[in-house]
């Protein structure tokens, strides 16, 4: 089976890395399912994909990833199209208002918390017994600050949970240890998103200040997207971390930022 025949679910890929990974992997010849937890947005989305990639290579199924019979009928609804999920990749995660945590209201840190941690162990345990039946495929969970055990003050409640995923990964591939699945983290590094923007939207001078570093820590979409799909689409081993950022990659980018202006929000 080529790579350019892979079928690909992505949940939380309306916007974002979600949708920029949609992008990639349909540039490089596959097909793919996108799913968020609005219905209009989610088949919006699909729609732009479908005007550039074809009707045939594109569905849309919303799916709120904390129910788990949706996050079925996700897997469903793409087998039944497709005849198969190559990779499912649990993208789909929220990192609230940026506040310290006693700040920050119980709904939203529950929102985060089941929304982070409880959406990617549905979509795991749904995906790997669809792929087990099948006899194939690939799982990817998306981790991002804190993942690592770096710490952000105000970003606490959402760093918690993304070390709590890569513990979930790294658990899970001990457990697909011997099967015909195989298990990886995803580490895109700082990327501009609309959740950059959304937590600076009321703080227009801390917004000012950030933007500096932003610009020198952070990538775009259209650059990390296509490095991880292509990864994704290679890679063999279980219990992959697949990362786009590095320590000595950082590093450069300070030591050379007086002499290679980037600008990323231009």
């Amino acid at each position: 089976m080529d790579d350019s025949s892979k079928h690909v679910v992505i949940t939380g890929s309306t916007r974002g890395i979600g949708y920029g990974l949609a992008e990639a992997f349909l540039a490089l010849g596959g097909t793919l399912t996108i799913s968020g937890r609005g219905e209009t947005s989610t088949h919006q989305a699909a729609a732009k994909l479908a005007e550039r990639f074809g009707t045939q290579r594109v569905i849309s199924v919303p799916c709120d990833v904390n129910d788990p019979a949706a996050v079925q009928e996700l897997w469903d609804a793409s087998e039944k199209r497709f005849n198969k999920v190559d990779i499912w990749i649990n993208n789909a995660g929220w990192s609230g208002e940026q506040g310290m945590v006693w700040e920050r209201p119980s709904a939203e840190v529950d929102s985060i918390v089941s929304t982070n941690i409880t959406g990617s162990i549905y979509g795991a345990q749904t995906a790997m017994r669809g792929m087990l039946k099948q006899g194939f495929g690939a799982i990817y969970n998306m981790q991002g600050m804190g993942a690592d055990g770096r710490k952000h003050a105000g970003l606490t409640v959402y760093g918690t949970t993304k070390y709590a995923v890569h513990y979930f990964t790294q658990s899970l591939a001990l457990e697909a240890k011997g099967t015909p699945v195989v298990i990886g983290g995803l580490r895109p590094g700082m990327i501009v998103t609309d959740m950059i923007f959304e937590r600076y939207k009321d703080r227009p001078a801390d917004w000012e200040r950030a933007k500096p570093i932003f610009n020198i820590i952070a990538e775009r979409v259209e650059t990390v997207a296509p490095w991880l799909a292509g990864r994704m689409l290679t890679n063999k081993r279980n219990g992959a971390i697949l990362s786009y950022s590095s320590s000595p990659k950082l590093l450069w980018r300070f030591i050379s930022q007086p002499f290679v202006r980037r600008d990323l929000f231009s």
